[in-house]
């Protein structure tokens, strides 16, 4: 009966030492576990800060290219214009091609210049609250004229298609019974 005691009390040390070993394996893991989640959590942080600047660097450069192209373009002009101003007799070919380019516009340049002539400044971090509902009354009454002036150009496309489309109806009528006509299919069937 000692014996069986005995070996029962060493049963439960063994288990309990292993149950113990099991226990420190799990809180090592989790601790592990926690440890890599929150490196990952970092290199994430990292990886995301490291991309935002990238993108903010790309725009900088961007925005530097274009206004460097910018302003070379506006010197470029600047020079020509010069030059041609310092030759008052000078009516050779450049002259004129310039004048043309100047006249006829391309779509792209024509719709740039209209929008620079239309958007107007808006400037609204000085304004106080009164100013600010004085200028949101102006631009809804702006986009209100826009709108009308658009309705009333369509309805005028709408009515000048309907014209042509009765002149050519009456054209063609009128060509039916035309005196002389050449012989051939006319009005649908031939003489």
């Amino acid at each position: 009966m000692e014996k069986d005691l005995l070996e029962l009390q060493t049963l439960i040390d063994v288990h309990f030492e292993q149950r113990k070993k099991e226990e420190e394996e799990l809180v090592g893991l989790m601790e592990r576990i926690e440890r890599r989640r929150a490196e990952r959590n970092e290199q994430v942080r990292v990886r995301t800060e490291k991309e935002r600047e990238r993108q903010a660097k790309l725009a900088e450069e961007k925005l530097r290219k274009e206004e460097e192209e910018a302003k070379k373009r506006a010197e470029d002009d600047a020079k020509k214009k010069k030059v041609l101003s310092n030759m008052p007799h000078f009516g050779g070919y450049l002259v004129k091609a310039e004048q043309k380019r100047g006249k006829r516009q391309t779509g792209r340049e024509m719709k740039n210049r209209i929008l620079a002539e239309r958007r107007k400044p808006l400037n609204i971090d000085s304004m106080r609250e009164d100013e600010l509902r004085a200028k949101a009354k102006e631009l809804h009454d702006w986009i209100h004229q826009l709108e009308s002036e658009k309705f009333d150009l369509m309805e005028k496309l709408k009515r000048q298609k309907y014209e042509i489309n009765i002149l050519y109806n009456s054209i063609s009528h009128a060509q039916k019974f035309k005196k002389g006509a050449p012989k051939g299919r006319l009005g649908g069937r031939w003489k």
